[in-house]
């Protein structure tokens, strides 16, 4: 029995434990549950609003998943399979979209909604609500990585990247020069798989070059230039101490406290660190001074002059297939995602649109300076590997490719190669 078989019928088995919705019928307009990821309230809110807009044709209630994303991908798989018809709408994590998708547990998007929540969106959010060329989920919020600098480390480099992109070899040297340290992310956590996808698509190539195959047929990209490239980029950063001490073990909250200290000099990561900074200030644990050495970029380039593609994240909504609202919870993904919805959210909660209307929107350009550079970076951003084996490759590469300092471009790419493999066969164990 083939290594998936076996994991779709432990999924099952594990969901027939789990309840069901009850069979009670409903007093009122239907009640549509959706599940989200913890946030800072916005969700709640967006369901509010919905509720009202729908004067009375239904009503929307929320259930909080798991922090992370893995225990969210967990509870929802093993609810999916045991059939909950619970699930009216849910938010996902888009890597885990195709594994959701291949089984049939996301209702089909009709075409009429999938032009409708396609258009004025950006290119990356739809990217990674595509599965074998179809849209299966409804782009949310988007997220990426953006390159954070201090001014004055970047100006002793000589460089300005907010008017020409610099290369991970120009931060890399600048750090070093300079006695600083660089904020990546090297924890053994799925903030180190985004790095390395990041690094292998900005440099040409595709940690999977066949996503859509079977597991014994995937073809792994890592024994390539472009993870060699990646390699080099990562094994350095990590040998060389430019990531500081911390580095094997730090994760996006960690690495920005690095950059805000005084050895802080480049940083990737999300836009939260923006609104997380600016209130460190205004709660009095972080001079205002900081704010004011801040610059934003485009994601480093591997190779001068080649775009970058960096790290795309978010959420997307799917549909459960077994909810018994198909239609309302369509209707009702498509106010939740209404452009205004968006950039409240964005303005509130820190979470980027995905729409590109609304980084037009004044609240949103008040809260977010850099609210271009982001819509910009979301339209080349690369997801990471859309498959239904992604934990299995997720998991994998941070087997493989942690600590950093032991990444070296002769012998790692063959080693997650060879990993990845026989987790895919089921030849060895995660």
């Amino acid at each position: 029995m083939r290594r998936r078989t076996r994991s779709i019928a432990a999924t099952a088995a594990l969901a027939l434990a789990l309840p069901l919705a009850a069979c009670a019928s409903e007093s009122g307009p239907p009640t549509l549950t959706w599940y989200i990821n913890p946030d800072n309230g916005g969700q709640v809110k967006i369901a509010s609003l919905c509720t009202q807009a729908a004067k009375g044709e239904y009503r929307i209630t929320t259930e909080v998943l798991p922090r992370d994303a893995a225990s969210q991908r967990e509870q929802l798989a093993r609810r999916l399979a045991a059939k909950d018809s619970s699930i009216d709408i849910m938010s996902l994590d888009p890597p885990f979209i195709p594994e959701l998708a291949e089984p049939g547990f996301l209702a089909p998007i009709p075409s009429d909604v999938a032009e409708a929540v396609t258009t004025d969106v950006v290119q990356g959010a739809i990217d990674g609500a595509t599965w074998r060329d179809e849209l299966v989920a409804i782009p949310f919020w988007a997220n990426t990585q953006l390159l954070w600098y201090r001014k004055s480390v970047a100006e002793a480099a000589g460089l300005d990247p907010a008017k020409t992109p610099v290369t991970w070899q120009q931060i890399m040297d600048a750090a070093a020069e300079q006695d600083k340290f660089l904020g990546v992310q090297g924890a053994k956590a799925e903030s180190l798989t985004v790095w390395v996808n990041a690094l292998i698509e900005s440099a040409g190539g595709h940690i999977l070059e066949n996503p859509e195959a079977s597991a014994d047929e995937l073809t792994l990209g890592f024994e390539s230039d472009a993870g060699r490239k990646a390699a080099e980029i990562m094994g350095t950063i990590g040998r060389e101490g430019l990531g500081g001490p911390g580095l094997p073990t730090a994760d996006e909250n960690a690495t920005m406290t690095v950059f805000q200290r005084d050895r802080g000099s480049f940083m990737v990561n999300w836009p939260f660190v923006w609104s997380a900074t600016n209130a460190a200030v205004e709660d009095g644990t972080l001079d205002a001074s900081i704010v004011d050495d801040i610059g934003w970029a485009m994601y480093p380039q591997v190779d001068e002059g080649t775009d970058a593609r960096p790290p795309y994240g978010g959420i997307n909504l799917g549909i459960g297939a077994f909810s018994t609202h198909v239609d309302l919870a369509l209707e009702a993904a498509q106010c939740i995602v209404s452009p205004e919805n968006q950039a409240f959210y964005f303005a509130t909660n820190g979470n980027p649109p995905s729409s590109t209307k609304a980084y037009d929107d004044p609240q949103v350009v008040e809260a977010f300076p850099m609210a271009d550079v982001i819509r910009e970076s979301l339209e080349k951003a690369a997801p990471r590997p859309q498959t239904p084996y992604y934990n299995e490759v997720s998991t994998g590469v941070q087997e493989t490719w942690h600590p950093p300092a032991s990444v070296n471009p002769d012998t790692t790419p063959r080693e997650a190669t060879d990993f990845i493999t026989a987790v895919l066969r089921g030849e060895a164990l995660l």
